[in-house]
């Protein structure tokens, strides 16, 4: 009995900082940045701190304002612009600016290589784009400013992902979609799916893909109709009269899934017989710098309104 009274609670997830409120968000383009910065931005929405994707002088950056309306610039090196992709650069640099005193600018931190041999090197530099030692150097930092509206306590689950990007799948579980939650392991794998099809090089490749869904018995969509209708049946036992409404609007779905499946049930065998396309001709490589995504300016969290055109008479 004293064991069961001195049972440590279970860690309750701690809340994350809210999305950003600007219309980006919806896009994919948006959305692909966001999920490649997770494992640098999950951590810090951990702690209170809203964040955002912004183009800056050649890379994209994370922006994070501060509750004294000063802001964290988090980005790859600038100088030369780093030829990784987004959220696996060589360093971090993570400085601290505000919009309204220029005199307010520090380093919080940089593991950015230096080309010169001759200058000092930063001790943080040994530590290279890993993500866990700059998460660490801001939350110090934060704490001596008293700027940390949420310190993650070492018994608290903050949903904090691993310090390095991780597999695709693993890397939008944190942050798939800009939206915070649980895991999604089943629409990870249907996204995965997705991937594996945007990658093949011939229609008999995609035909197995789509044999993976289409499959009528074992593929998914008929294994949908049946999760659908084993919900109406669990909705039943409620013994409500909404549960029966409910399971009949699930009933249906289970319906309308069986349809498609019926509907589509010769597109694997279309698919397989379309004729490959020749390759594609090379294209010219673009320049080291150039950017992986359209360099895009997000609009800040509150946008001042534009000045009024000025008429000529």
């Amino acid at each position: 009995m004293a064991a069961d009274e001195t049972t440590t609670p279970e860690p309750r997830p701690v809340p994350l900082a809210p999305l950003p409120d600007h219309r980006n968000v919806h896009t994919p383009w948006w959305q692909e940045l966001w999920r490649r910065y997770a494992h640098v931005i999950t951590p810090l929405r951990a702690r209170g701190l809203q964040c955002d994707i912004e183009f800056g002088l050649s890379t994209y950056n994370v922006r994070v304002s501060l509750p004294d309306d000063s802001y964290l610039v988090i980005s790859p090196p600038h100088d030369p612009p780093s030829e990784r992709p987004p959220g696996d650069p060589e360093g971090w640099i993570a400085t601290r600016e505000h919009p309204d005193d220029q005199t307010l600018f520090e380093v919080i931190y940089d593991s950015a290589p230096s080309d010169d041999p001759s200058a000092p090197q930063r001790p943080e530099a040994r530590h290279g784009g890993s993500a866990q030692p700059l998460i660490e150097a801001i939350d110090h930092r934060l704490a001596q400013l008293g700027l940390l509206p949420h310190p993650v306590l070492p018994h608290e689950n903050s949903h904090v992902p691993p310090a390095q990007p991780s597999a695709p799948s693993e890397a939008r579980a944190v942050s798939g979609t800009p939206h915070p939650g649980p895991r999604y392991v089943y629409g990870e794998a249907l996204r995965d799916l997705t991937d594996r099809l945007n990658g093949v090089e011939s229609p008999a490749d995609a035909a197995a893909l789509l044999h993976q869904i289409l499959e009528p018995t074992e593929g998914l969509l008929a294994q949908l109709g049946e999760f659908f209708e084993a919900a109406g049946e669990k909705a039943k036992e409620a013994e409500e009269d909404d549960g029966f409404d409910l399971s009949y609007d699930l009933a249906d779905a289970a319906a309308e899934i069986r349809n498609l499946s019926e509907v589509l049930h010769v597109a694997e065998d279309r698919m397989r017989a379309l004729t490959p396309l020749a390759p594609a001709p090379r294209l010219p490589s673009s320049p080291a710098y150039a950017s992986p995504l359209p360099p895009r300016v997000l609009p800040s969290a509150s946008p001042k309104a534009a000045p009024p055109a000025r008429r000529t008479p």
